[in-house]
């Protein structure tokens, strides 16, 4: 009967003499298993306890064991007194409660789909039960899968935004952030559509969410996708992450469209060093800033671990080669992951004694050399004298020392990898795919040659999960991955892109950003970031302030702790033309390169005058921007952005022409000269001997298809930092290339850049500091 109506039914048998908690830790994994959608309870009247019936979840009880009752005064109290006298376990709620609704009213509506599972748990040589009893005890679960399947669909937002009260002058960051209360994270879950089930609580205010939601709303649509990029930066600052904040909340909060943030994870190197906070300004923040700065839900220390660990393997290998004999290595490594890797080499056996000379050679042997080992160690700290080090000279080490080096945590190919990888089998691929240096031979040496990638899996499977927080008015935020735009491709994760937008629904909004200047994040948003998701942006929106056009325009350098010269306070139209036709102008046209219509949004200072803005916004226009908007959002929150929320609505109604600027099968030289030539504007590319010699190599070995991710300051269109505006006439030295093959793209160095950033003579540091009292932190901003 249960086969005819689509029930699959799994008895769990516990013996007799089991105990109460025996019993109630079997209900309990069912009560959190989605794929039960009923559970009966035959057990004896003994172990039917008032613990036991506590226990079982209301809408998966198909026995009636629990039952809700509506009603209040001396009637409602007096059944309640009969029922529990009668065995049921009573759960008390007003009838107009949404609760009891959902708890006791069925839907109508099952998907065909659906497979039904009912779970028993009885007694051994419990008695059987009577076919109509049977009959009653399926339709109740078949009506519990209704409900279920119910609950499992696209569920409109209930958002409930968070009033600002702005001030005049503005305060500190960390003092409005301080000044707003958050709302608890699994309130905030329920407004935008998730289960219960699908977050995992870091405290009061930030949740992991589950990559299970992927499969839940696969049919639904996708929102609208909008990129957040900049003119070249400056040490004037531009304010990307304030405009993806300002404008999500000027969507969500004034404009009342679903919509979504989705950050990059800052590192505390720079939090530490010269940044301070990333958490946005003013009234466009992610809360609490505090936490969104400092250690978050752990996924950057879970990046470092992972990357010592392989780093900790690839000595050790090297050391126990050449210390050991064949035999003692291959019995000391033989394990299921083992057996993986011998398949991979075409060994078939599975006893380790069966091996010939041979087969243990070529498995034992990676002949690693010390030389041309890439990989190196991370710490998520600027320390400038870790940029080149030595190890292995303890004793113990028996004279294997060489030279090495560690990165900052956030350029480890593992943090790209957690950026570009669409779930956790793709991740657990491309860490297995990681090249960590060549044997002695010539051939590439990656983390699954090593016998490490499962072990890297298991370190990272909680990082994978974005992390859901929210902005100053109540929007939510997906905070997740942080590699940087100079050193690596410089977006936020794939997978929190594509967790917002099924979330916001056909009509919403997604909103993040790209680091650095459209030349650098952007460019490798769409080459690289696009060609993994697949995924295809609506509107571009490009950042950029009056003070940084002027720099751009020929204005003076700047300082830190020094005074603005006089151009960058007083009005100055000049400067201001000069660079808008110049560095707005190229990052309009870089964007155009690819298709995507551009909003310009201008970050207003408060010693901008209106005739500069009103420059900017129509110079912008001649330039081809769709629309060009002065924002607010810094001094007055989300209502300081409805004219560029607005915009962006309308820009991301016209049709989108997205196209790449290369061919994957274009080769790696040309690739790199179409970069270097229409994105950067230079005349052509020189590759060094070691570049060039490196390219030919990468082709040998299959990997000429991969995209580009240059490795250039960030600082100008150019290789020189003090090339502003927009430079012509230069050509582009490629000194190095190498390959991150797990992550999938290959990086040419263009200059010389640093992978481990240094403190400054002043770093942040200095003005951090604890309440031990009340545990306020103080100096963030």
């Amino acid at each position: 009967m249960a086969g005819k109506i689509g029930l699959n039914i799994t008895q769990i048998c516990l013996p007799r003499e089991c105990t109460e908690d025996e019993i109630i830790e079997e209900v309990l994994k069912l009560n959190e298993d989605p794929r039960v959608h009923g559970v009966y309870l035959h057990l004896p009247p003994a172990s039917l306890t008032s613990r036991v019936l506590n226990t079982l979840r209301p809408e998966k009880d198909v026995d009636g064991t629990v039952l809700v009752v509506g009603g209040e005064g001396p009637l409602g109290v007096a059944l309640q007194c009969l029922m529990q006298r009668g065995g049921m376990v009573v759960l008390n709620s007003r009838r107009s409660s949404e609760g009891l609704q959902k708890q006791v009213c069925p839907h109508r509506c099952m998907r065909t789909h659906t497979h039904i599972h009912l779970h028993k748990v009885h007694l051994q040589n419990m008695s059987g039960v009577g076919p109509l009893t049977a009959a009653l005890r399926m339709r109740n679960v078949v009506q519990s899968s209704s409900r279920w399947a119910q609950g499992q669909q696209y569920r409109p937002w209930t958002l409930r935004s968070l009033k600002l009260q702005p001030l005049s002058p503005v305060p500190s960051d960390i003092e409005i952030s301080r000044a707003q209360t958050p709302k608890p994270v699994d309130q905030l879950a329920q407004e935008i559509g998730l289960l219960q089930e699908e977050t995992e609580a870091y405290g009061r205010t930030k949740a992991k969410v589950r990559l299970s939601l992927l499969d839940r709303l696969r049919e639904q649509p996708d929102g609208k996708y909008v990129l957040v990029a900049g003119i070249t930066p400056t040490p004037l600052g531009e304010g990307k992450s304030t405009v993806v904040i300002g404008l999500v909340q000027a969507l969500s909060a004034h404009l009342k469209l679903n919509s979504f943030a989705c950050l990059r994870q800052p590192s505390q190197g720079p939090t530490f060093g010269v940044k301070g906070g990333a958490a946005g300004g003013g009234y466009a923040q992610v809360i609490p800033m505090e936490e969104f700065n400092l250690h978050l839900t752990g996924d950057i220390h879970a990046i470092t671990a992972a990357n010592n660990l392989v780093a900790a393997a690839i000595d050790a290998r090297m050391l126990h080669e050449a210390t050991q004999t064949d035999k003692v290595t291959v019995m000391s490594q033989f394990g299921a992951i083992v057996i993986s890797q011998w398949r991979r080499l075409g060994i078939s056996e599975i006893d380790p004694r069966a091996l010939t000379p041979q087969e243990v050679s070529s498995f034992v042997r990676l002949d690693l050399d010390p030389a041309k080992v890439t990989w190196q160690r991370v710490v998520d700290t600027n320390d400038r004298f870790l940029r080149k080090i030595t190890v292995g000279q303890a004793s113990t080490e028996k004279g294997h020392v060489r030279e090495t080096q560690f990165d900052i945590a956030v350029a480890s190919e593992i943090m790209a990898i957690l950026a570009l990888a669409d779930g956790l089998g793709d991740m657990k691929t491309r860490l297995g795919r990681m090249v960590v240096g060549s044997s002695r031979s010539g051939q590439p040496i990656t983390a699954e040659d090593l016998g490490v990638s499962g072990a890297l899996a298991v370190l990272m499977k909680d990082a994978i999960k974005p992390t859901l927080m929210q902005t100053l008015e109540g929007s939510p935020v997906f905070v997740h991955a942080g590699p940087f735009a100079n050193i690596a491709h410089g977006n936020s994760s794939v997978l929190a892109d594509k967790l917002a937008l099924k979330l916001v629904g056909e009509d919403g909004f997604v909103v993040t950003e790209a680091g650095f200047g459209a030349d650098i994040g952007m460019e490798k948003f769409f080459n690289i970031k696009c060609r993994a998701s697949g995924l295809r942006p609506n509107v571009v929106v490009l950042v950029a302030t009056v003070r940084a056009l002027k720099m751009h325009g020929g204005g003076p350098n700047v300082s830190a702790g020094s005074p603005l010269p006089r151009e960058y306070i007083d009005e100055n139209l000049s400067l201001v033309t000069k660079g808008c036709s110049s560095n707005l102008r190229k990052q309009i046209q870089i964007a155009h390169l690819f298709g995507v219509p551009v909003v310009v949004a201008l970050n207003v200072f408060k010693t901008d005058t209106q005739a500069e803005i009103d420059l900017v916004c129509q110079m912008a226009k001649e330039s081809g921007a769709a629309d060009a908007v002065p924002c607010h959002h810094w001094a007055r929150g989300g209502r300081g952005s409805v004219d560029l929320a607005q915009a962006v609505k309308q820009a991301s109604s016209q049709p989108s022409h997205f196209q790449f600027l290369y061919s994957q099968e274009t080769p790696i030289v040309e690739k790199i000269r179409m970069i270097a030539q229409k994105v950067y504007g230079a005349d052509d590319i020189e590759l060094s001997p070691e570049a060039q010699a490196k390219i030919d190599y990468y082709n040998q070995q299959g990997y000429g298809k991969l995209p580009i991710c240059m490795a250039k300051t960030h600082l100008s269109l150019s290789h020189l930092p003090e090339k502003k505006g927009t430079p012509t006439g230069f050509t582009l030295p490629i000194r190095d290339i190498r390959a991150s093959i797990g992550a999938g793209f290959i990086y040419p160095l263009v200059g010389t850049m640093s992978t481990m950033p240094g403190l400054p003579t002043r770093p942040c540091f200095y003005d951090i500091d604890l309440d031990p009292v009340t545990e306020e932190i103080t100096g963030l901003f």
